[in-house]
């Protein structure tokens, strides 16, 4: 695992309030990130992908976020996987606060949120809106290709729209650790159903479980 320069994060998170798209590592594989409140901007990510619209994409946060700010009714087993597995390969479903765009959610009333431990993705979204903001970021792929685990993968998969501007910037943070994508746990429907693995990941049931009081 390496560590992009200071002053290229900077950059980077300059690109992105600016509405433009940026690759970058996290310790599962690479995301290609986006302003999470700027629909044009997901958009974009969308258009790179060939991605279809009803496909929700995940929320990046910096450790300091306030959950509030983006989900409505969080539950307390909400807070108590964010203490014990953020940063992590661990994304949340909740319900999605109302100034949220629904872009991020394909249309749906929920939003997943996920805080990387990859020291690059962390030092970028602290950077991004001064720790404030989120990332929308899917993995830095084609739809339906492999997701990447390096930032050259990254620059072959998006080659072209580099050389045309809609990708405007891969950060370079070495191998990605995991090499799967996070676990997802939806917690927006608990009245009804309780807790639901969407995805396994590095993080399994049977530790989701003992922390939030369910084997």
């Amino acid at each position: 695992m390496t560590r992009a320069p200071t002053a290229e994060i900077a950059q980077a998170a300059e690109m992105l309030a600016s509405g433009g798209l940026v690759a970058f590592p996290t310790e599962t594989v690479y995301g290609l990130g986006a302003d999470a409140e700027n629909p044009a901007a997901i958009a974009r990510i969308y258009e790179a992908k060939g991605r279809p619209l009803d496909h929700p994409v995940i929320v990046h946060v910096a450790p300091e976020a306030d959950l509030s700010y983006w989900c409505d009714d969080i539950p307390e087993q909400a807070r108590q996987l964010v203490k014990a597995f953020w940063p992590g390969p661990l994304t949340l479903i909740l319900k999605r606060a109302a100034r949220i765009p629904a872009a991020v959610s394909g249309g749906q009333d929920t939003v997943g949120l996920r805080c990387p431990a990859h020291p690059v993705a962390i030092a970028l979204l602290r950077a991004f809106k001064g720790g404030k903001g989120g990332l929308a970021a899917p993995s830095a792929n084609k739809f339906g290709h492999v997701s990447p685990t390096t930032a050259r993968h990254v620059r072959d998969e998006f080659e072209a729209e580099l050389e045309s501007g809609l990708v405007d910037a891969v950060l370079d943070g070495g191998q990605s650790e995991v090499g799967i994508e996070s676990t997802i746990v939806d917690l927006s429907r608990l009245d009804s159903r309780g807790p639901v693995l969407l995805r396994p990941g590095r993080i399994g049931a049977e530790a989701i479980g003992a922390v939030i009081g369910q084997r």
